[in-house]
């Protein structure tokens, strides 16, 4: 299921920022505020802003949004820890 939010014209011309930079910034912006408000997980909501893992913690301490560590954080690490654990072992044996 995808969601199609529609922003007046009146509303995506005033806003200020350069065109080229809008959909990019109202996801990030969008994604920041669902995190803090804790309707959205830091999985889903990096996954909205179209950012890593990285960058998305970067940007919320840039904001000043505390991190929530969850079930779903944990699931995230835990298979990045066993996708490293696996390089690692495939690494070793070449």
């Amino acid at each position: 299921m995808s969601l199609v939010l529609e922003i007046p014209d009146s509303v995506a011309g005033a806003l200020l920022l350069p065109p080229a930079e809008r959909e990019e910034r109202l996801r990030q912006e969008l994604a920041v505020t669902l995190y803090a408000l804790e309707i959205l997980g830091f999985g889903k909501a990096r996954e909205l802003a179209e950012l890593g893992h990285y960058e998305f913690g970067q940007l919320l301490g840039r904001r000043g949004v505390p991190r929530q560590y969850g079930q779903e954080e944990l699931d995230e690490d835990l298979a990045a820890v066993e996708r490293l654990r696996r390089e690692a072992a495939d690494a070793g044996s070449q």
